[in-house]
């Protein structure tokens, strides 16, 4: 017997809503700052992006709680 592989049937759903583009910039200067073992750096990208979603939050739609 073989096993079927059904990934290709399913989609994979997202795990969070796109973020918006300055959200997916902190991101990936956290990814790099981890990769760099520059904790300090990660750590102010988390804050920073944390700061971004709470500073207008109706300006991102992207950033609203899902009803």
């Amino acid at each position: 017997m073989t096993a079927r592989n059904n990934s290709a049937a399913t989609p994979a759903e997202p795990a969070e809503p796109t973020a918006c583009r300055v959200c997916q910039e902190f991101e990936l200067a956290e990814a790099v700052a981890r990769s760099r073992r520059d904790e300090s750096r990660a750590t102010d990208c988390r804050v920073l992006r944390r700061r971004h979603r709470a500073a207008e939050p109706g300006e991102h739609p992207e950033h609203r709680e899902p009803s």
